[in-house]
């Protein structure tokens, strides 16, 4: 993660339209990421730990799995590499960086 805006600017470098783990990557310019939400993680965890201080064994709780991801895209970044993103797809992105 620290080097990520090293690696992002190299892959543009290279014109290599690299879809990331995370928003970070796409916030120091990579072409997109499509991850699990981290506020969702986030509070799922919070939950989990409400289960353990109210008495709950962990070995009871289930295995909770993502249910909410992100798509984020990098306009910059697709017309630096040349990319037409189709309006399509831009509509279902939660969130575009132009």
């Amino acid at each position: 993660m620290s080097q990520r805006e090293q690696l992002a600017t190299q892959a543009a470098r290279h014109l290599v339209p690299a879809i990331y783990s995370g928003r970070p990557w796409v916030e120091a310019g990579g072409l997109m990421s499509y991850a699990p939400s981290l506020e969702d993680m986030y509070r799922q965890a919070g939950v989990y730990v409400g289960h353990i201080i109210n008495g709950t064994k962990v070995a009871d709780l289930p295995v909770i799995q993502a249910t909410k991801f992100e798509l984020v895209i990098n306009l910059k970044t697709a017309k630096a590499l040349g990319l037409a993103i189709p309006e399509a797809f831009l509509l279902r992105a939660n969130e575009v960086i132009e």
